[in-house]
């Protein structure tokens, strides 16, 4: 199907509340995506994420019908629906660790880099995940929904339930306590210096917030 014959999201949405199961599968393939990188940025477990994923589905199948058209689109909505469940699943398993990048899940949230720049890239990507999953979940919450799903101001509001000026105000404050625990990390490198090799790596503010991703798909602004 193409992109123009492909349904809108909220048509989905009332199809799937009417039990067409082609529409929650095709809502699925678009949006999983989406929900599960909310999920690991917000609890740093691929494991947790998954099941955050999985009951942000099964709460699509049983209450599609209470979604409003027009309210605040399918894909805040969904997110909100996954902020409840990371709350939930962070409230009984505290201490989440993080993914270390030898294991498996660490591997799921890598990706394939240059050599020569994999000592930077590590360290940074790193450093901006320990960062990011530090701060206050109100606030990790606002950049992750503006700065990685790249949502509008009155999506993440709508999304978590809040004031527009709420929002401004905790990305404000989430980014400033983000850039302060991130000051001691260098933005460049010198790369194996006694093998001759010196390469500079420079990792843009937001290109560095998506690299702790796995999956992508951005909402619209």
């Amino acid at each position: 199907m193409s992109d123009l014959q492909s349904p809108p999201d909220d048509a989905l949405i009332v199809r799937i509340a009417g039990g067409d199961r082609d529409a929650f599968a095709l809502l699925y393939r678009r949006c999983r995506p989406d929900v599960y990188r909310f999920a690991v940025n917000m609890c740093g477990s691929p494991a947790v994420a998954e099941d955050v994923v999985q009951e942000v589905f099964v709460a699509v199948i049983t209450d599609a019908s209470r979604y409003r058209p027009g309210q605040s689109g399918v894909l805040p909505w969904l997110l909100g629906i996954a902020r409840n469940h990371v709350r939930r699943f962070r409230s009984q398993r505290t201490g989440l660790p993080l993914p270390d990048e030898d294991t498996r899940a660490g591997q799921i949230l890598a990706v394939d880099r240059d050599p020569l720049i994999e000592l930077t890239r590590q360290r940074h990507d790193d450093a901006l995940r320990r960062a990011l999953l530090a701060l206050p979940a109100r606030y990790r919450e606002a950049i992750v929904l503006c700065d990685l799903h790249e949502l509008s101001y009155d999506a993440a509001a709508r999304a978590i339930g809040c004031a527009i000026g709420t929002i401004r105000s905790r990305l404000h404050r989430g980014r400033a306590q983000l850039a302060r625990s991130l000051c001691d990390v260098r933005t460049d490198i010198v790369v194996s210096r006694t093998a001759g090799l010196s390469r500079i790596a420079a990792l843009p503010h937001r290109a560095g917030l998506k690299s702790c991703a796995t999956e992508t798909g951005t909402g619209s602004k």
